[in-house]
């Protein structure tokens, strides 16, 4: 048996767990990324039938299935949450569905057929998605009232952690894929994603673990309170769904759109999908200037409100697809355009990132009781399964017509978007904020195994 904090103590510093958490984070989202940077180039290049024999997925379809899993691993939180706010508690429902997460990266690995990727991606899909929403609400049981104060600078920490993953290996697997095969490629994100285990694992004792709630946390979602919290926030996450169904398309649209660039950057020759990584380092670099520089510009002359902040994060989405359409206009006049106007693109979108996503995050954890937090969190993960199963709808209707070819796809979405952030701006007014944190205290461990 053994001990461990079940209640937030006063204390002004940074909790002690979170580092833990944060090297957690780093190794998963290197593990997911990494897989996920190379998963259209595979089913379009790499994919084998049941013989052995090369057979690979067409352009539409790559981007249908693309899309299809990340709306799984999007929807699977809500299940994630059910296990850990009821029964077993945030940090057992990690450790349990990480170690599923370690078996999809594997089975990915050893069998490169249509049967090896559907097992593979189904149980990342489970692991990945069933973790998401107890990881981000285990960042927030670290903090009481005292400290509650850094609870934002924790959670940009934990962004930063997601994003180097993402950075290191958006580049790093493409390579492997092309070097050594789709073994390797996929193999090495396995490997951390044991790592991220451990890690995980090794913070135990210096965690808080706040108690499944059991029956409580079943009262409390059909309370009043609960029932109307979540029904404000679902508004909410409708309005974001559109943003992702545009964001997530840097793994399937603009890989493809980048085939038929200049690939030279700077005198070197980038692979297609290596371009993703340009969105992990350029979070790391805007998360502080939003937060120190731009932030504190707008607050001395307009109260930048949470629900602000995602409008403008909607605006800029909504921008950055129509540099990517322009883009594709000059192809689709047999021009080759430089990758720079990717890159251009890609600063706008995560400028628009950073804050939708980060301020999500926290929003949907102040906003939520106590004993919902996980359980919450889950439905803001659902607003990326929602956005990917439209793009992904929207791919497998268009396959094999003539509809939304070329730039005219990319001014969809840029349309759409536009149309989402103006009515999304007239209801956000009658969205209130307020903030939950744990209550503090003295706290006796508790025995738990």
């Amino acid at each position: 048996m053994t001990d461990y904090l079940h209640a937030p103590l006063p204390s002004r510093n940074m909790p002690a767990g979170i580092p833990f958490i944060i090297g957690n984070e780093a190794a998963e989202r290197f593990s997911f990324y990494g897989m996920r940077a190379i998963l259209v180039v595979f089913m379009t290049q790499y994919l084998l039938n049941s013989s052995g024999v090369a057979e690979p997925m067409n352009e539409e379809e790559a981007k249908g299935w693309f899309h299809l899993f990340v709306s799984a691993v999007y929807i699977t939180p809500l299940l994630g949450a059910l296990i850990s706010d009821g029964l077993l508690g945030k940090y057992r429902t990690i450790i349990l569905l990480s170690l599923v997460y370690c078996l999809g990266h594997f089975a990915l690995a050893l069998d490169h057929t249509r049967l090896g990727l559907l097992l593979g991606l189904g149980l990342i899909a489970l692991g990945s998605g069933g973790i998401k929403p107890c990881v981000s609400a285990h960042v927030g049981d670290q903090f009481g009232r005292t400290n509650g104060h850094l609870l934002p600078r924790a959670f940009g920490w934990f962004y930063f952690a997601v994003n180097l993953g993402a950075f290191i290996s958006t580049l790093a697997t493409p390579w492997l894929l092309q070097q050594v095969g789709p073994a390797w490629a996929f193999g090495v994100p396995g490997v951390l994603m044991v790592i991220a285990t451990i890690l995980f694992w090794a913070g135990r004792r210096r965690f808080v673990h706040i108690p499944p709630g059991g029956w409580e946390f079943v009262r409390e979602t059909f309370s009043r309170d609960g029932l109307l919290t979540l029904a404000r926030l679902l508004i909410l996450y409708l309005f974001v769904a559109v943003f992702w169904a545009l964001f997530d398309q840097t793994g399937s649209a603009w890989v493809i759109q980048a085939k038929s660039m200049d690939l030279t950057l700077l005198g070197v020759e980038i692979l297609p999908a290596q371009i993703q990584a340009a969105n992990p380092l350029l979070v790391m670099l805007l998360v502080p200037t939003f937060s120190y520089l731009i932030y504190p510009a707008i607050q001395r002359r307009w109260h930048l409100t949470a629900l602000r902040k995602i409008g403008y994060g909607m605006l800029l989405a909504a921008a950055a697809f129509a540099i990517s359409g322009w883009t594709q206009h000059l192809i689709d006049i047999g021009q080759t355009p430089t990758v720079a106007w990717q890159l251009l693109a890609y600063l706008v979108l995560t400028s628009g990132e950073v804050m939708v996503s980060i301020t999500c995050l926290e929003f949907s954890y102040t906003q939520a009781p106590n004993r919902m937090k996980s359980f919450v969190m889950a439905f803001f993960m659902m607003s990326v399964a929602l956005g990917n199963l439209f793009t992904s709808m929207v791919n497998f209707a268009i396959e094999g017509s003539e509809l939304l070819q070329g730039a005219d796809y990319y001014v969809f979405f840029a349309l759409l978007m536009l149309i989402t952030t103006g009515l999304f701006a007239l209801v956000s007014r009658y969205i209130p904020e307020h903030s939950r944190l744990h209550t503090e205290a003295v706290a006796v461990p508790v025995n738990r195994d």
